[in-house]
């Protein structure tokens, strides 16, 4: 009889790789995990190793917690704002108030986001490409490039995207930016 917890890895790992667009033979290049065992675990036939789930969330750019994460059962439902995570990179200008982070019970994670004055951040490949995202802006000015393609936000505005690949956040010297983030998991 298959564990509920196998099934539930199983459904997470076929999600993530749908997201990607891959198929079983791209994961298995990426991860060094072959196509037979890939297709036995989303089938929920066999439960993986520690080993080859380390290979799998590596080849999904997330840490092994981060992948067993995904399929937690529960949830805390309320979060005080003392709670929540923050994190600052002076060197950007960047800050992040992770209001609701994502779990597997639930398919989203917010975060509020602030970007100083002058700042250009650039970001390489997402962790997971695919996902969605909706970047509501709340106030001052920022323009947003994904790959080639430019945005210019304003208050009110939202970009919804779904992320592949490379990602710019540039304000003005004079003018920062402030904006909710939301991810919506795979």
């Amino acid at each position: 009889m298959k564990s509920d917890l196998t099934v539930r890895l199983a459904k997470r790992l076929a999600g993530l790789r749908a997201a990607k667009g891959w198929t079983l033979d791209q994961l298995a290049g990426a991860s060094g995990v072959s196509r037979a065992a890939l297709s036995r675990l989303e089938n929920a036939e066999v439960s993986p190793s520690a080993d080859v789930l380390d290979k799998l969330a590596h080849a999904h750019g997330m840490s092994l917690a981060r992948l067993l994460s995904l399929v937690e059962d529960g949830f805390v439902a309320h979060i005080r704002r003392d709670d929540q995570a923050t994190w600052r990179d002076g060197e950007s200008g960047l800050s992040k108030r992770i209001v609701s982070p994502g779990t597997g019970a639930l398919a989203g994670e917010v975060q509020e986001c602030k970007l100083s004055p002058g700042s250009d951040v650039f970001e390489e490949a997402g962790q997971v490409e695919g996902l969605e995202y909706h970047l509501v802006m709340i106030s001052g000015f920022m323009r947003v490039e994904l790959g080639h393609e430019g945005h210019a936000l304003g208050p009110g505005d939202v970009l919804r995207f779904r992320r592949h690949g490379q990602m710019r956040l540039m304000t003005a010297k004079g003018q920062g930016a402030k904006f909710f983030l939301f991810t919506l998991m795979a």
